[in-house]
């Protein structure tokens, strides 16, 4: 996955926004005005911080020590890090898409975005 399909993957969600809080260099992908994902799409190895369940962030980071990590800068019970070049593209689409579920299921329910995803 490149820098650019990574973008426009989180960018296809619903009410999905970028925001650059952090510099022109982080890009924030947010849905309803909280975070989703988190990277540098400049950089090498392109990695992205990613919310996730705590069972499965312990799950993946011992699955695939190479490329999860606990999320850099981030709460690391719920946040991984991930390498976006160390797992298959279907696999790191799969995480964006669980990430974002995660942050609209915990938005007030007047707030959450319509869901037209297959």
């Amino acid at each position: 996955m490149t820098p650019e399909q990574l973008r426009a993957f989180c960018l296809d969600f619903d009410a999905a926004v970028e925001e650059f809080p952090f510099g022109p260099r982080t890009s924030v992908f947010k849905v309803g005005g909280r975070m989703f994902a988190l990277g540098a799409l400049d950089a090498r190895p392109l990695t992205v911080n990613l919310k996730c369940e705590p069972e499965n962030a312990v799950r993946l980071r011992a699955e695939h020590p190479d490329a999860v990590v606990p999320g850099y800068h981030m709460n690391k019970r719920h946040w991984n890090t991930v390498t976006v070049s160390g797992l298959p593209a279907a696999l790191v689409r799969e995480l964006i898409e669980d990430s974002y579920d995660l942050v609209v299921a915990g938005l007030p329910r007047a707030e959450r975005p319509r869901r037209d995803r297959p």
